[in-house]
């Protein structure tokens, strides 16, 4: 797996730039069938920073998150199954995000409009960013997720360093807490496990549920 994600890498434009750790480079390139099989799998939302008010409230009611990818390469799609603990209730949704291939973006059908966040492989492995309205200050957003709860120094160095790129200070990033992550539904179990604690324990209302990948 290391060695999938290390050549993943090597085809893409850098996140960063060695010389740089502002990151001149931060751009989405074009997402491959290999891109797909890197980001499939369970992931967890680790924290984000964005500039529009309403964005960070949002961000700030996810006490705890995690989700699963679900590629269909053929279809151009990812099938997505979310929770999240908000105000210690775990609330999960079921919906999918559209690929754009060329562009590196991904995108999710909500209210009425779609919404667009590009996607940002990092050097160091098993992370993930997406990546909003980067050209515009007033509205740019960076939210990134990893493969497990908790991350190394190395993994936080390289958001660190990103947020920087898009002019947000570090003290503005909203971090989740992995101990609310049981608090209210599937954590750590099986798949199978996590689907029956989940209708047990998990509620099931879209209409509360806090995107965890756009706030536009």
């Amino acid at each position: 797996m290391a060695l999938l994600w290390g050549l993943a890498v090597l085809s893409l434009l850098p996140l960063l730039d060695a010389q740089n750790p502002l990151c001149a480079n931060l751009t989405a390139v074009p997402i491959t069938n290999a891109t797909l099989d890197l980001i499939s799998g369970k992931w967890y939302y680790i924290g984000s920073a964005f500039r529009n008010p309403q964005y960070n409230e949002s961000a700030r009611s996810i006490q705890a998150a995690f989700f699963f990818f679900d590629p269909k390469p053929a279809e151009d799609k990812i099938n997505l199954r979310e929770y999240q603990t908000i105000g210690n209730q775990c609330i999960y949704n079921d919906s999918s995000l559209k690929v754009h291939r060329e562009n590196g973006s991904l995108s999710k059908h909500e209210m009425g409009r779609e919404h667009v966040a590009d996607l940002l492989l990092t050097k160091v492995p098993k992370t993930f960013m997406l990546i909003n309205s980067l050209h515009d200050k007033n509205n740019v957003g960076l939210s990134f997720y990893a493969d497990k709860a908790e991350v190394t120094p190395e993994q936080m160095k390289e958001f660190h360093d990103a947020i920087e790129c898009t002019g947000i200070h570090k003290s503005e990033i909203t971090y989740t807490d992995e101990k609310k992550v049981s608090a209210g539904g599937p954590g750590r179990e099986a798949p199978e496990d996590q689907k029956k604690k989940k209708k047990k324990n998990c509620n099931h209302r879209a209409d509360e549920l806090v995107t965890l990948f756009f706030f536009f």
